[in-house]
């Protein structure tokens, strides 16, 4: 298929050779056709050649790529990719390859995307949907957004994903129950804290909001200008002796729209997909102790492509 600024098509280039073949002057059939007599020549020349095969559109790609990643660095590509399941910023410094170049193989190999792939397995799981309208404010404090991820409670010796689905027996009356991940992050700088509590109701909230206040101060937002949430009734009413001493306006996203509220959203994913389930813990003990360490890499380490590349400790005054 020819693109959208060719002047000749396959149709074009055979009417080209039909009035060269009858007679035409080459010089005549390009002023005809809109095209130069180089032009001309060439599709005469090609059909003399090679017969009609030769007037099929060909790639533009060159026969040799001398530059091009070799084999060897590719496949070390496609295995940290199927190893850790980070995407080119994170394994282009694994692997001392240009996250662009790391881009360029996973497509050239047809790897799906990690938003459809399973975080455990790394199985592909379904199709996403994105929106390219992004936004983000000027300084640290000026906006933050809160909310909160329920996650199944792990039985002791491990569930589901340790035994598999066929071998674990629900009790659906006295199960193990569920955490709640309440968390907060900051627009602009993505510094985030986290806390698993055992429910999601007011004092709950209005307690994690008090030590979020902290947390944050300790790493330079000293203020928090704006607190943006979903409607939930403790956000809605258990937060506003909180904000109100704290000088915090609060803010509300518009019903059933939850990207008004992306930055927490995507926290919350990257929580499931990094910390809760990246690997098979066999108790609830031992994913709730993972939670700070890797909340400690989420902001001092782990590179953000929002950011350029780099953790959102970066975008923060020296403590």
């Amino acid at each position: 298929m020819s693109h959208g600024s060719a002047r000749l098509t396959v149709h074009g280039r055979r009417l080209i050779v039909k009035r060269h073949q009858a007679g035409w002057p080459q010089a005549h059939i390009a002023a005809a056709m809109g095209v130069s007599r180089k032009c001309v020549k060439t599709w005469i020349d090609r059909y003399a050649a090679e017969g009609e095969t030769g007037l099929i559109t060909r790639s533009s790609r060159p026969h040799t790529m001398p530059t091009r990643t070799s084999d060897e660095t590719e496949a070390r590509v496609l295995a940290a990719r199927a190893e850790h399941r980070d995407g080119p910023d994170v394994l282009g410094p694994k692997v001392g390859v240009a996250p662009r170049t790391v881009s360029r193989i996973l497509r050239r190999h047809q790897m799906p995307h990690l938003c459809v792939l399973d975080p455990t397995t790394g199985e592909v799981i379904r199709a996403s949907k994105q929106t390219a309208v992004r936004y983000e404010r000027e300084r640290p404090g000026e906006l933050v957004h809160m909310d909160v991820k329920k996650l199944g409670r792990i039985p002791d010796g491990g569930g589901w994903r340790a035994h598999g689905r066929g071998n674990v027996v629900r009790n659906r009356t006295h199960g193990p129950g569920y955490d709640y991940v309440h968390s907060l992050i900051d627009d602009h700088s993505r510094l985030a804290y986290s806390e698993i509590l055992t429910d999601e109701k007011g004092p709950s909230c209005a307690g994690f909001l008090e030590r979020a206040i902290v947390y944050f101060a300790a790493h330079g937002i000293t203020r928090i200008e704006r607190l943006i949430t979903d409607n939930a009734w403790a956000y809605r009413y258990a937060l506003r002796e909180v904000c109100t001493a704290h000088g915090i306006v609060q803010k509300f996203i518009k019903p059933h729209c939850p990207w008004q509220n992306g930055k927490a959203e995507r926290l919350n994913r990257t929580l499931t997909t990094e910390w809760a389930y990246r690997q098979v813990f066999t108790t609830n003990t031992e994913r709730t102790a993972a939670l700070a360490p890797w909340l400690n890499h989420y902001n001092t380490e782990r590179r953000h492509s929002a950011l350029g590349g780099k953790p959102p400790i970066s975008r923060l005054p020296p403590t």
